[in-house]
């Protein structure tokens, strides 16, 4: 254990008052919290804090320590802000998830430039269509869509996404364009099953949104799937745009309904609540907003 990490996982204890959520603070596990003030206690042959299975409070010689301790984790954060800012390179390793689809098109494509200019960065990429837990699985960064579930982490909104309705221009030749999305109750509807309400579509009309009951013979966790079946011809997907976009650039679908689209889905860097976040995901994320 480094002391200057077990110092600040003691910090964000007691100030907790609580293991988990000082962990939450650090970005790491409550176990690993744990771990760490154990070891800074045995370190110090003291014992800082008094733990029941309902409260965790500090000892007369945990007070003292927090007194002197957290000052110099301050001095600490601004040293190492002040030479990070002066380093001539970025380093180190940032570990990041996102979604499957976007993350190996349009997250590659934008991570490519930011890693041509910071070589000493290494970038390890995790690919899920599953929430993947950041604090607990070790990852600096997560990209995200959608309505976000972790109160713990701190977002960062990059862009808003069209959700598009399409379909290939064979099967609207051979079961005809519908008119109003109340027509696609016949139709064959490709369903996103990690949308939420993947049977009832929402559209925008003249007096407000409205939302349309769908079904069909093919359901996914994946917006990419959906967008294959689609421009095969088996029916009718909506989906987030980026997924639809090289399949209109190769004519294999078309958009429908684009007057009447109603959702967009925010796109978010998400990454722990610690309270020094170093230079090189700084930098990233920054560069991410401004590529968005």
């Amino acid at each position: 254990m480094d002391t200057i990490e077990g110092m600040r996982t003691f910090a964000a204890v007691a100030t907790h008052k609580s293991f988990t959520e000082g962990a939450k603070r650090v970005g790491i596990s409550t176990k690993l919290a744990s771990k760490y003030v154990s070891q800074l206690e045995d370190r110090l042959d003291a014992q800082l804090f008094r733990r029941t299975t309902r409260s965790v409070t500090l000892t007369e010689t945990g007070a003292a320590y927090l007194d002197r301790c957290l000052p110099l984790l301050e001095q600490f954060d601004e040293l190492e802000d002040l030479v990070q800012k002066t380093q001539a390179e970025l380093a180190g390793r940032i570990r990041i998830t996102a979604p499957t689809g976007f993350g190996s098109s349009q997250l590659v494509r934008m991570l490519r430039p930011f890693q041509a200019a910071h070589p000493m960065v290494s970038i390890e990429l995790h690919l899920s269509d599953h929430h993947v837990p950041v604090i607990e699985e070790g990852f600096d960064l997560a990209i995200r869509f959608g309505v976000l579930k972790d109160s713990s982490l701190v977002a960062k909104k990059l862009m808003d996404m069209r959700i598009v309705c399409c379909a290939s221009p064979d099967y609207l030749a051979e079961h005809g364009t519908p008119g109003d999305p109340s027509a696609l109750s016949t139709h064959n509807c490709l369903l996103q099953t990690i949308s939420g309400a993947s049977d009832n579509w929402a559209f925008k009309g003249a007096t407000g949104t409205y939302s349309v009951p769908v079904s069909g013979n093919f359901r996914a966790n994946s917006p990419l799937a959906v967008a294959h079946m689609a421009a095969d011809g088996l029916g009718v997907g909506r989906i987030p745009f980026y997924t639809a976009e090289p399949f209109i650039a190769q004519q294999r679908l078309k958009l429908i309904f684009e007057a009447e689209e109603a959702k967009v889905i925010g796109l978010y860097a998400v990454y722990p609540p610690s309270r020094h976040l170093t230079a090189r995901i700084r930098a990233l994320i920054d560069h991410l907003s401004s590529q968005f």
